[in-house]
């Protein structure tokens, strides 16, 4: 990968059919039940349009700082895979590419691969003095990924 874009990926294995992950991933609504993020803002503004589900959902959400601004766009999904382009805008803007894929095994499990990738913004650059995304972010993939094998497992 060049040096202008960075790549942050976790991974986790799901007791659980690939198509109940899918389910939890392709329909915003239910980010609120594992999404690292939610949590942070009780008053956090969300704002869902198109479908209910796959391509053409949309999800804009308006919080604190640590949460920001910003709108994600579901632009692929197929049964083993979920991309969507995301776009911040507060506290930093920022375009980057996040991609789920989920690769079922033969015993119902599946092993859940989350990637976000994106251009080096001069905000990204600055923060890298001090953190590089893979920390920045990392941490809350990890955590997502485990309340979406809880969630998912649960259910």
């Amino acid at each position: 990968m060049a040096e202008s874009t960075f790549s942050v990926q976790r991974s986790i294995t799901v007791n659980a059919p690939a198509a109940a992950v899918h389910e939890r991933i392709n329909n915003f609504r239910k980010w609120v039940d594992w999404s690292p993020w939610e949590g942070l803002d009780p008053a956090l503004q969300r704002t869902y349009t198109g479908p209910d589900a796959g391509v053409g959902t949309t999800y804009e959400w308006s919080g604190i700082r640590k949460v920001g601004q910003g709108r994600m766009e579901i632009t692929e999904s197929t049964p083993n895979r979920v991309a969507l382009d995301l776009h911040f805008i507060k506290p930093f803007k920022a375009n980057n590419k996040t991609v789920f894929e989920l690769a079922q095994a033969a015993n119902d499990t599946t092993a859940v691969t989350w990637t976000m990738t994106g251009p080096k913004t001069v905000m990204s650059k600055l923060m890298g003095i001090f953190m590089s995304m893979e920390k920045f972010v990392g941490k809350d993939f990890d955590k997502g990924l485990a309340s979406l094998k809880r969630v998912t497992e649960s259910a």
